[in-house]
């Protein structure tokens, strides 16, 4: 493949995106560039990070993100982990475009990008710190639901930038002949097209913008204030929200596990300074956050926020069959009920596998192996198999056939620990560490906190795909 194509390539997976900052991908497009996997092996090479000073990676002139004059949110994330490090910061400054990546963290010449996207591969990443999602940007004269579907939109003149998802979704709903078209891959120095968007919204230029949560928002609160913002409602088939974390070199894994306790300690400042800029975060259930407005000039701490006692619920004498993601009960009889702490030293002391049952999509009925199917990703514990769908109340035979003899392989014929695991509140893990021991299974642990408190306990996470029984591939 020549750099021009493999530059091509790169571009079209940073289109669908849609992510601004993901600009930075192209850098290992090209001969010579940052390529990771040519030292994929953590043990190849020891840490290269200097321990006296942090090193950070960042674009001189991209606001909300950072700029030379330290305001963007990137700036002030960074001065956290400074402050947690007790060190100071030294910045190395490239533009966001081609070349960013191979040119700064590539080079060894910083040690730290403070926001990517959680799914790219040209960098390690840290633990997720947040989530965002495309949104509307109107005026308050203008009620929208956030559906391309709205009935509203039509004769809207509508600002987007083209080969996003949210442009995917204006050409589904026929509305492309009211677009008006901003450019995606820039020279941050140059262009700044979100800013035009939301500028040409408050002018009366256009109706609405289409445009990422972050940039958004900073800009819909630097430039008009009065105007609104929703998320765009997602459809099926069409990815709008992605998780966004840090980026390090590969083989660096004391790095890694250092960054990933400071985001677990200092989690409330920096979603403290995420509001004070105005961007949309999605929680966990990929639900909008409602959080307070701060004031530019000194983002303020939020208020602690204490657990909810937990409920009392009963084990039932069969399984769930329904309603899976409820309150789930405190313990699972026969098993062993563990937190995250408890589970990671587990793991250095058994051989545990690791099961995760979340929920995924079957590829539909009927679709031929020539039709495109995309299995779905997710990130889950490092070293689990995703199991998905196993959790279910009743399984089909075959399924069941199928989910039995994989127990028994990752097992090893039972000298193996079972650890089943899905997301809090979710009954798929108690129904199938609960299918497990019906199966004769006697070592099976259920960690009901899931995913979500492994991430907030800022241990390692990894992308990958389901397992699925042969008679459903």
């Amino acid at each position: 493949m020549t750099g021009e194509t493999a530059l091509r390539a790169i571009s079209r997976v940073a289109h669908r995106s849609g992510i601004a900052l993901l600009a930075i991908w192209l850098a290992g497009a090209v001969p010579g560039g940052f390529a990771p996997h040519a030292q994929a092996a953590e043990t190849v090479n020891p840490d290269v990070v200097d321990r006296t000073t942090l090193r950070v990676c960042a674009d001189p002139g991209n606001l909300p993100y950072s700029n030379d004059k330290g305001e963007g949110f990137e700036n002030r994330i960074a001065e956290i982990i400074a402050e947690e490090l007790g060190v100071p910061i030294a910045y190395t400054w490239f533009p966001q475009t081609i070349g960013f990546v191979r040119r700064t963290l590539g080079e060894k010449r910083c040690d730290l990008i403070i926001g990517v996207a959680a799914t790219n591969e040209l960098m390690q990443n840290t633990n997720p710190y947040y989530k965002s999602t495309y949104v509307m940007v109107y005026r308050a004269d203008t009620d929208l639901t956030g559906s391309l579907g709205d009935p509203v939109l039509q004769g809207k003149k509508i600002g987007v930038q083209p080969r996003t998802p949210v442009a995917s979704l204006l050409a589904r709903h026929c509305l492309m002949g009211h677009m008006k078209s901003y450019p995606l891959v820039v020279d941050t120095r140059l262009e700044k097209p979100a800013r035009q968007m939301v500028a040409d919204v408050s002018s009366g230029e256009i109706d609405v913008a289409l445009g990422w949560g972050p940039l958004a928002g900073y800009w819909v609160r630097e430039i008009d204030p009065t105007l609104k913002m929703i998320p765009v409602v997602p459809e099926a088939g069409t990815r709008l929200s992605f998780l966004m974390s840090m980026g390090i070199r590969y083989n660096e894994p004391d790095w890694k596990h250092t960054l990933n306790r400071i985001l677990r300690k200092r989690k409330d400042d920096i979603t403290a300074v995420l509001t004070a800029y105005n961007v949309p975060m999605l929680d966990r259930k990929g639900q909008l956050i409602e959080v307070a407005a701060q004031p530019r000039d000194k983002p303020a701490s939020p208020a602690p926020r204490e657990k909810p006692a937990a409920a009392s619920i009963a084990e039932p004498d069969g399984y769930r069959m329904e309603a899976y993601r409820a309150p789930v009960p405190r313990t699972l009889t026969g098993a062993r009920t563990v937190d995250a702490e408890t589970l990671i030293d587990l793991i250095k002391t058994e051989d545990i596998a690791l099961i995760d049952v979340f929920p995924a999509a079957r590829k539909p009925e009927g679709r031929g192996n020539d039709q495109l199917w995309r299995e779905p990703k997710r990130a889950t514990i490092k070293g689990a198999l995703w199991l998905a769908n196993m959790g279910v109340g009743k399984l089909h035979e075959d399924e069941e056939a199928a989910f039995k003899a994989e127990l028994s392989r990752l097992s090893e014929g039972g000298k193996r620990t079972l650890a089943f695991f899905c997301e809090p509140d979710c009954w798929m893990s108690w129904n199938a560490a609960k299918r497990a021991m019906s199966y004769g299974f006697d070592k099976v642990v259920w960690f009901p906190g899931g995913v979500s408190e492994w991430n907030d306990a800022g241990e390692l996470l990894e992308e990958t795909r389901p397992w699925r029984p042969s008679a459903q591939e």
